[in-house]
């Protein structure tokens, strides 16, 4: 059994930035063996997928529409992953779930973003 759950969400003006992170619980022996993504859903949306990232943090994956403004990392020492986000358009207005695959799907409550204009 794997907990998650997201935080650092808030309202922040567009060209702002945040910093999300994805704190795991449970079994965290196995954190550091677990991919992690962010996804996000807006209003009325089907749920996206924004960013992802393997065990040992080698390999990141990003969507078109972050790609170069957002990155992802993580601490396994924390069992954290973060998700720092720059240059926040109003259309990045979403509440952020972070999600990984450990026997099943996990998901987090998420975490509301909202930007600006």
């Amino acid at each position: 059994q794997v907990e998650l759950v997201e935080s650092g969400g808030g309202l922040v003006q567009a060209g702002g930035s945040l910093r999300l992170s994805c704190a795991a619980s449970g079994r965290t022996s196995s954190f550091s063996y677990l991919n992690i993504g962010w996804y996000r859903q807006a209003q009325g949306n089907d749920r996206e997928f924004v960013a992802s990232i393997t065990s040992s943090g080698g390999n990141t994956y990003y969507a078109d529409s972050v790609r170069g403004r957002f990155t992802i990392s993580r601490d396994n020492a924390k069992n954290t992953v973060y998700l720092q986000m720059n240059s926040l358009k109003p259309e990045d207005t979403a509440a952020y779930y972070c999600h990984t695959y450990y026997g099943r799907e996990f998901w987090g409550p998420g975490t509301q973003v909202t930007v600006s204009s």
